[in-house]
């Protein structure tokens, strides 16, 4: 199976993942927040760079965790026809999004994350005040924390890697997930930068709504394909 993984895939399926709503909506609050709290402009781009650093770990973790437990655990088979349910699953729910936006069940964060998440940057926010140092640390922690609860939301593609990569041997997967969350995090890079150099927050949010249902349409569709792909691959 790894020989038929294709570097082409593991690309594509984390553009996918990088693109998803959820990802681009989180991080251009808290870039505006951002923005808001340091008002060094040097600092912020770090923070930001923190932020996506700890997205970059915590991804890359939780991947190695899962592909190290379907290999060693022996449940490799039945982990991989999961993941490409789950992908044919996801997919049709993100098309169903770019025609009913947000009708009836749709892929999204964790309930009350939202909520946690603009609690957690007023904590940044103070510290920023009090303790400048534990600020970057809060920003970090909300690397990690965010990442979790967009699993949901954002976790399909990388579901369906996983489970093609536990077809195969472990050694090859590890490098293939570095090159994953690299391609993934790029887009949060892009955006960093934009904000840095002074396009508006408001301005890549107000491009993220209009968007929104093209970009679920196109991962709906990857998904199909990609689940499509991996029961083909089997049979």
């Amino acid at each position: 199976m790894v020989e038929q993984l294709t570097l082409g895939i593991i690309v594509a399926a984390a553009l996918a993942d990088s693109i998803n709503p959820c990802v681009f909506g989180v991080l251009i609050f808290l870039l505006a927040y951002m923005t808001k709290v340091f008002k060094n402009t040097v600092r912020m781009l770090f923070a930001g760079l923190i932020y996506i650093i700890a997205v970059y770990a915590t991804y890359f973790l939780i991947g190695v965790g899962i592909f190290t437990l379907a290999y060693t655990a022996e449940f490799a088979k039945p982990f991989y026809w999961f993941a490409a349910s789950v992908a044919i699953l996801a997919g049709l729910f993100e098309i169903k999004d770019y025609f009913w936006y947000g009708k009836g069940f749709s892929l999204q964060m964790i309930p009350g994350a939202a909520e946690r998440i603009k609690r957690y940057s007023k904590a940044m926010e103070r510290m920023e005040i009090k303790h400048p140092a534990l600020s970057l640390g809060v920003a970090a922690f909300l690397g990690i924390f965010v990442v979790f609860v967009e699993l949901p939301c954002t976790g399909a593609p990388y579901l369906a890697i996983l489970g093609l990569l536990s077809k195969g041997e472990y050694g090859a997967g590890i490098p293939l997930l570095l090159l994953y969350n690299l391609i993934f995090i790029l887009p949060l890079i892009v955006i960093v930068g934009l904000v840095y150099t002074g396009y508006a927050s408001k301005k890549l949010e107000k491009w993220r709504k209009e968007y929104r249902g093209v970009m679920r349409l196109l991962i709906g569709l990857f998904l199909l394909a990609l689940g499509a792909y991996m029961i083909w691959a089997v049979t």
